[in-house]
C-alpha cells in the first residue's frame, strides 16, 4: 500500500521560511517523478514544483521560482520543499504526489499529468 505523509507546515510571518517534508512508504520515490502541489480556498489546485525521474530536472511554477527548492533524500525516501521569502499568497494546503509526468512549459512554469498517488496535505499559513 502506497502512503505519502506530509509534515512541516505551519504558521509563519511574511518573509519567513518553512520546509515541509513528504515521507513515502510502499513506493520508492527516486524511481518516479515527485512533486508538490497546493490549493488555496476558493482556488484551483496549482502545481508548485516537480522533480522529473527521467533526467532529475527540477521545475517550478512562476509564482515560486527563485524562492522554493525541491529536494529528495533517497536514503530516507523523503522529499522536501524548502520555502523561503514566503508571502501571504503562498497560504494553501500543500500536497506531495508521485507517479506522474512533468516537463518544462513555454509559460515558464511546467506541464504535468495527473499523479497516481497523493498525500493528505499540510497547511501552510503566511500571516503577520
Amino acid at each position: 500500500q502506497v502512503q505519502l505523509v506530509e509534515s512541516g507546515g505551519g504558521l509563519v510571518q511574511p518573509g519567513g521560511s518553512l520546509r515541509p517534508s513528504c515521507a513515502a512508504s510502499g513506493i520508492t520515490l527516486h524511481i518516479g517523478t515527485i512533486g508538490w502541489f497546493r490549493q488555496a480556498p476558493g482556488k484551483e489546485r496549482e502545481g508548485v514544483s516537480c522533480l522529473s525521474s527521467s533526467d532529475s530536472s527540477k521545475y517550478y511554477s512562476e509564482s515560486v521560482k527563485g524562492r522554493f527548492t525541491i529536494s529528495r533524500d533517497n536514503a530516507k525516501n523523503t522529499v522536501y520543499l524548502q520555502m523561503n521569502s514566503l508571502k501571504p499568497e503562498d497560504t494553501a494546503v500543500y500536497y506531495c504526489a508521485t507517479e506522474f509526468y512533468c516537463k518544462a512549459h513555454v509559460s515558464g512554469s511546467f506541464f504535468y499529468t495527473e499523479p497516481n498517488y497523493w498525500g493528505q496535505g499540510t497547511q501552510v499559513t503566511v500571516s503577520a
